[in-house]
């Protein structure tokens, strides 16, 4: 298949993609209308790095084979005769590459402690850090809060740090593989990424520093600083403060939401450890499933009163109902946060306004109710329109049905015409359905289309046995499928006819939106996950039968081979190697 590598170094998605679309750069990508369906607001972005595009209205996506195969009408075959006489390709001449990616995890993960003792240094042995140490004095941090949490200073300075790491001979390439530093094309050089801040280690659940927060002191912009996405570290993946509260979060069954540092330690301090942040406002699925882990009972969202923060709290709401949590929004007097709040107040004044916490669905329709005119019928099925919307994504029935009267109850409409609205909401079509996978599903489905040198070693060793009940089981098994009868790697414009529109729509918003670079030993690392996953919950489903038949009050003779098999499977979990994770 040399040929399909020497098209793909020779075409360009952009080039291919202006033929269908007026498109305009914006960062690093390329955006415009959507050739595949009708819209006013541009969705559909190219990537030309990765030379993959994506749809964000119609969830249309894939590399530059897909592309040329939707708006032709073409087979693959054909896309791949059309691409290559448009370029003049006529012999496989060139090779596949075969690049070998290094395992960065152990690396990164050793600057970023190095990084994280440089911070702290810096805090406590320098004039800039001893300012900084005042600043945190006047917000009320105690000296055992900022041991506990790490926090740290980056200096002012565009070097400091860079400068640091060369003196131990650390290339600059793999700091900012980090996220550490920045390249600077027109200077071909690099420089810090935190200066002049106050720097907050972001943890993993299990407590290793993955990347960093920093609060500027000197009204730089912004005035939070994330980490970038790095091989150890995706935004929107954590949950800020989640390894020093897990465990009282899971005795409580409740968990508060906040958004920030401060917030959350301003809280902390004052004994309130049921809680994490959220790193920003924009809640991701990837954190409510973390918080509904340890927290099956309630969620309270208490963000600030400013338009951003309450729209976050609405989309918490509504991930809420995905994930079948039961959500509260907490809102507090004008012109206060968390943090600000707990200093003037107290502990107990912040737990006693929770208790008159606003229900996640009353919250929705309050603020469709301040966009709508309820007292205008033609405004007020409006209302009903994007309400309905939100209550159809609730896959539990009984708490749906619950909702629904509520939902009329509020608003003073008919319950049957609201159901009627639902059930018109699940017939239409999903523009651009959103499909939540497992992150060791998404390094997975990097490895399969991203990084095909070893590609081939996962399909080698996938057993299909093992996806049974994840989201992405058809991918794979369209892969293997492909692979087994045509001894080479699919690629994504293979599987497409084989996936529903949603999970198909996923799958490339991944491999768009992805920078991470999965190295070969995680290969083997990822499986180990799936088959403890699969073997835990065929242990579970054993444990459900034997306690069925028990209260049946069955014969030993058909409960010994469930348990020969629990025993089986325990073994087989025991033997497994211990991860550090």
């Amino acid at each position: 298949m040399e040929v399909i590598d020497q098209i793909r170094q020779t075409a360009n998605i952009l080039e291919i993609a202006s033929q269908y679309t007026t498109l305009k750069r914006s960062g690093r990508r390329h955006v415009g209308l959507c050739p595949f369906h009708s819209e006013k607001t541009p969705s559909f972005t190219i990537d030309e790095e990765k030379q993959l595009f994506h749809c964000f209205g119609c969830g249309a996506g894939g590399d530059l084979f897909t592309l040329v195969m939707e708006k032709e009408n073409l087979s693959f075959s054909e896309a791949l005769r059309y691409l290559a006489q448009k370029y003049h390709i006529t012999l496989p001449e060139r090779k596949r590459l075969s690049p070998q990616y290094k395992r960065l995890e152990e690396n990164i993960l050793k600057l970023t402690e190095s990084a994280l003792a440089f911070f702290k240094k810096n805090l406590f042995n320098t004039g800039e850090g001893r300012k900084a140490l005042e600043y945190l004095k006047k917000r009320h941090i105690s000296d055992e809060i900022i041991q506990k949490f790490k926090l740290g200073y980056a200096l002012n300075s565009w070097d400091s740090l860079i400068s640091y790491f060369q003196r131990q001979k650390v290339s600059p390439k793999l700091l900012e593989k980090a996220g550490l530093v920045i390249y600077n094309p027109k200077k071909e050089s690099y420089y810090d990424r935190f200066r002049g801040r106050i720097i907050f280690p972001i943890f993993s659940e299990t407590g290793k520093a993955v990347a960093f927060g920093g609060r500027s002191l000197f009204d730089a912009e912004p005035k939070y600083l994330n980490s970038p996405d790095t091989p150890i570290y995706k935004k929107g993946g954590l949950l800020y403060g989640l390894n020093f509260c897990k465990e009282v979060i899971r005795e409580k069954q409740e968990i508060i939401l906040v958004e920030g540092y401060t917030d959350f330690i301003s809280l902390f301090q004052a004994g309130i450890k049921n809680l994490a942040a959220s790193l920003g406002t924009s809640l991701t699925s990837e954190q409510i499933s973390k918080a509904r882990n340890f927290a099956r009972k309630k969620m309270i969202i208490c963000f600030d009163a400013d338009t951003a923060g309450v729209k976050a709290a609405g989309r918490a709401v509504s991930l809420g109902f995905e994930e079948g949590m039961q959500t509260y929004i907490l809102r507090l007097p004008q012109g206060n946060d968390p943090d600000s709040f707990v200093r003037k107040f107290g502990a107990e004044a912040f737990l006693k306004s929770i208790e008159g916490s606003t229900p996640g669905l009353k919250f929705l329709i309050e603020m469709q109710k301040r966009d709508f005119n309820s007292d205008i019928p033609e405004e007020k099925a409006q209302i009903a329109n994007k309400i309905a919307s939100e209550l159809e994504k609730i896959s539990d029935l009984v708490v749906r049905d619950d909702y629904i009267k509520q939902t009329c109850e509020y608003l003073g409409i008919d319950e049957g015409d609201l159901r009627s609205r639902i059930k018109q909401k699940k017939k239409e079509p999903t523009v651009a359905g959103k499909i939540t996978l497992l992150p060791v599903e998404e390094i997975l489905l990097l490895i399969l289309f991203k990084h095909k040198a070893i590609a081939q070693s996962l399909l080698g060793s996938l057993n299909l046995q093992y996806l049974k009940g994840l989201r992405s089981e058809p991918i794979f098994r369209t892969a293997q499928i492909i692979y087994d009868k045509n001894k080479r790697l699919p690629e994504i414009s293979d599987v497409k006819r084989e996936l529903d529109k949603s999970l198909y729509s996923s799958l490339s918003e991944i491999l768009m939106e992805s920078d991470y670079v999965p190295s070969k030993e995680e290969v083997k690392d990822c499986l180990e996950i799936i088959k403890e996953r699969y073997l835990e919950n065929k242990r579970k489903e054993l444990r459900i039968q034997i306690d069925r038949l028990q209260r049946n009050k069955e014969e030993d003779d058909k409960i010994k081979p469930l348990l020969k098999q629990i025993a089986d499977i325990t073994n087989q979990l025991s033997a497994m190697p211990q991860r550090n994770q």
